[in-house]
């Protein structure tokens, strides 16, 4: 179960309530106001990370390296995707318990990432064998 989902509603209608005993109708609008400035700068949060995903192509990143080093368990979709600026391209399939997406980069190297309960779990970096017929390197 999400406390989140549960907690944050509580809190928002105890603010109001304190807020209208404190202050009157006053204190309540200004609580609501509070609130509603919150949720709208989450929601402009969320809508502009989406309008840049939206104009990259699907699973791509720059560098899967560095996005293997800046991954952290705990963080939700949301964040990989600002991070990555690209929509993850889906491996599971729709309505698991466990969302698994992968991001590619030029290199064909890639980080795939299992989100559990919204949050990211664990994720894995491959890299490509390097070829074998590479030159070796030079000495000096």
């Amino acid at each position: 179960m999400n406390f989140q989902k549960i907690f944050l509603p509580i809190v928002g209608a105890a603010m109001v309530a304190v807020a209208w005993q404190a202050y009157g109708w006053q204190g309540a609008a200004l609580a609501g106001g509070a609130l509603v400035m919150f949720l709208l700068l989450h929601f402009n949060r969320m809508m502009h990370v989406l309008r840049k995903a939206a104009d990259r192509p699907k699973g791509y990143v720059a560098s899967a390296v560095m996005l293997n080093a800046k991954l952290k368990p705990g963080v939700n979709l949301l964040h990989v995707m600002a991070m990555t600026q690209s929509i993850g391209e889906q491996i599971s399939e729709d309505g698991a318990a466990t969302e698994v997406f992968r991001w590619t980069d030029g290199s064909q190297s890639s980080v795939t990432c299992e989100f559990s309960k919204g949050r990211l779990a664990k994720w894995t970096l491959y890299r490509p064998p390097a070829p074998d017929d590479a030159p070796p390197p030079a000495a000096s």
